[in-house]
């Protein structure tokens, strides 16, 4: 227990005081490894724990956060007196008795926990890919692999009634290649992660992970400037769902919903897409990079269908911005640490996986581009404009991949793509990644089957082909 249910009452009785509707705790002690390695060198070995308690006061549709690592009653107390000094509201909400929710079963089973791995055996595993992404190709010029591992404990507790304990264990490895060709660098890189020990990494086909980082920047380094235009665009499975991600995903959160600052606000029930997008977040996936027990306002986790066949079906909800639009929450509340209040955000999103073969995505395509693999980007959240490079991508011709090409990047926004959705596989996948919004950095899956989109700006390069 991270702290006793004696203080806890204490503290969100004391945050109530002076009229606040609602108060909570998050307590969050989290232990750390890391490792960076680069040209197979070690330069840097991370391994800490850090721990504290962040308090939150609601008061109609407003809210109040502070936060301290100091655990002691003491501290939290006075914590609690000064968040509430800030309100002055009638009354004075009574603590509801403790529901204890810690026993439900979690499908996330750890298997090695990393505290029983020496450094040692990271290392090597890291040296391992190094060396096959290395030897893959005379060009490659630089390999850098990172290692990353957390355990969270958290105590979730509110004036609710609320209590629920949970422990989050993540790990992630990390490969980026750099290849340099005649004058031209590229670089090819994969991060897969899991809610899982080192038993992810030691079942990880590291050899296949680094060979293939390398191989994108071998090809890409070779590949001819890709030519820009506007024309259809087939985008593969896994990480390709970075782009429904950003694109459209932050617009389907509360957050932004609430305060009017989404182009899906006050449209459920409309058709926002074409009838062969089915779009789902759900954190219950077993060992999912972005799966978890409770959200982080101690709801369980649970699958939740944003877009069924075209039609916006649900938000992703937290319990404030519900408050705010009259809706219950949905169990997306989540946040980087103790030190950022809770909000609406996404865990394992994904295009569901529809009914058209990959040779049908090709054999329709007669001119285009075909994204491999998408690499970084940027959005804007409120228009869901967005602008993302390709990591990997080949001109398509007559229904066939023609030739790789490098710096193409796909410019649009998120509303349009979503109706240009014009096939849509049946081989769904995910990828990893780490998304940053109000409440910090957080790990998400991001996933879709291959899809094409019927048209999209490309920028590349050289002048628009004829």
């Amino acid at each position: 227990m991270l702290i006793s249910q004696i203080t806890a009452q204490r503290v969100l009785e004391t945050a109530l005081e002076t009229g606040a509707d609602f108060s909570e705790i998050f307590v969050e002690k989290k232990r750390v490894n890391g490792v960076l390695m680069i040209g197979g060198a070690v330069e840097t070995v991370q391994s800490g724990l850090d721990s504290g308690l962040g308090l939150r006061i609601i008061f109609g549709t407003q809210s109040l956060y502070g936060y301290t690592s100091d655990l002691r009653e003491e501290s939290l107390l006075r914590l609690a007196k000064t968040l509430a000094a800030a309100v002055n509201e009638p009354g004075k909400q009574v603590l509801n008795p403790w529901m204890i929710r810690n026993g439900e079963t979690t499908p996330h089973g750890i298997v090695i926990p990393p505290s029983s791995i020496h450094m040692k055996n990271r290392i090597e595993r890291m040296k391992e890919a190094h060396d096959y992404a290395t030897a893959y190709d005379s060009i490659i010029t630089q390999v850098s692999v990172r290692y990353a591992d957390a355990v969270q404990d958290v105590l979730i507790a509110n004036s609710q009634g609320k209590w629920v304990e949970d422990q989050r264990t993540r790990t992630r490895f990390s490969i980026s290649s750099v290849a340099e060709y005649q004058g031209e660098m590229q670089t090819g890189g994969f991060s897969p992660g899991a809610f899982q020990g080192y038993e992810f990494v030691q079942n990880l086909d590291v050899k296949a992970v680094a060979e293939e980082s390398a191989r994108v920047a071998v090809t890409m380094a070779k590949a001819d400037p890709c030519p820009a235009g506007t024309f259809p665009v087939i985008i593969d499975n896994g990480f390709g769902g970075v782009i429904f991600h950003e694109a459209c995903g932050h617009g389907l959160e509360a957050t932004s919903v609430a305060k009017n600052n989404s182009i899906f606000s006050n449209r459920l029930g409309e058709k926002i897409a074409s009838e062969k997008v089915t779009a789902i977040d759900d954190g219950t996936i077993e060992n999912a990079w972005g799966s978890s027990l409770y959200d982080d306002e101690g709801e369980l986790q649970r699958k939740r269908v944003l877009i069924d066949r075209g039609v916006l079906k649900s938000y992703m909800i937290d319990h404030l911005n519900g408050k705010r639009m009259g809706m219950e929450a949905t169990g997306s509340s989540r946040r980087e640490s103790y030190k950022y209040a809770p909000t609406s955000r996404m865990s394992n999103t994904y295009i569901a996986a529809g009914t058209d073969s990959v040779e049908s995505i090709f054999a329709a395509t007669e001119n285009g581009l075909y994204a491999k693999y998408m690499g970084g980007g940027s959005v804007n959240p409120i228009t869901g404009e967005f602008n993302f490079s390709v990591m990997e991508g080949y001109l398509v011709k007559d229904g066939k991949i023609d030739r790789p090409v490098r710096g193409a990047t796909l410019i649009g926004k998120g509303s349009d793509i979503l109706h240009n959705i014009d096939f849509v596989s049946n081989n769904l996948a995910h990828g990893q990644g780490m998304c940053g919004s109000s409440s910090g950095s957080i790990p998400a899956n991001v996933g879709q089957p291959m899809i094409r989109v019927s048209s999209i700006t490309v920028g590349g390069r050289k002048g628009e082909e004829e």
